[in-house]
């Protein structure tokens, strides 16, 4: 029998203007992840960059879409059609407003929680039973006055320094992760990432 193949996917937007933008925390942690194994996501074909590897005897397809955030599924669903890749064998990474800054969750299925790049993948596949990891960005801060930075200007606003650095030190962390959920399964990654409340808590860990 041969091995099933899983896919990483890493969401954000393409080009320079976008690399170092809330919205580009998938893409910059799959990034990260890769150079831990070793490898470049630099091969090209259907809109993405990607590249094959394996980790623990299995089959991986690293993923970066390079259509816009919100036709993140086309690229997607080419992937795991041609690779034969069910939906549970799916990994996607994406920034999330629902979690406050420094929080990290892995969940096995949901909606799309108003991620344009999700409700895309969800599309594309049919199905939202595939894995997530959602890196917390927070709201958008509050002006003088009571107002919100819309949400479209929010997750398009380049990291702070400070933020690039508390990033920075927990890109272990989150690489750690994207391998327990490709060598264990989403369950025991679930149960070994989600009783942390914080990533922050866990900056100098890494997960075996």
């Amino acid at each position: 029998m041969p091995d099933r193949t899983q896919l990483i996917v890493g969401l954000g937007n393409p080009g320079p203007q976008y690399e170092l933008t809330l919205h580009n925390a998938g893409f910059l942690v799959l990034d990260y992840f890769a150079g831990d194994l070793g490898v470049e996501i630099s091969s090209k074909r259907w809109q993405s960059l990607y590249t094959g590897t394996r980790l623990s005897g299995r089959q991986l397809i690293l993923l970066k879409p390079q259509t816009y955030m919100n036709r993140s599924g086309e690229s997607v669903a080419r992937f795991a059609a041609y690779f034969k890749i069910d939906p549970e064998d799916i990994l996607l990474i994406h920034d999330d407003l629902d979690l406050e800054q420094d929080r990290i969750k892995m969940v096995a299925r949901g909606g799309a929680g108003g991620h344009k790049g999700v409700r895309s993948v969800i599309n594309h596949l049919a199905a939202n039973d595939f894995a997530r990891l959602k890196i917390g960005i927070g709201r958008p801060p509050i002006f003088e006055g009571g107002s919100a930075m819309p949400v479209d200007q929010y997750v398009l606003s380049r990291f702070s320094s400070d933020r690039m650095a508390s990033f920075q030190r927990v890109l272990p962390f989150l690489s750690s992760a994207i391998r327990l959920f490709a060598v264990q399964g989403v369950e025991t990654a679930m149960n070994r990432i989600n009783r942390r409340l914080s990533i922050s808590s866990s900056r100098s860990e890494t997960i075996e």
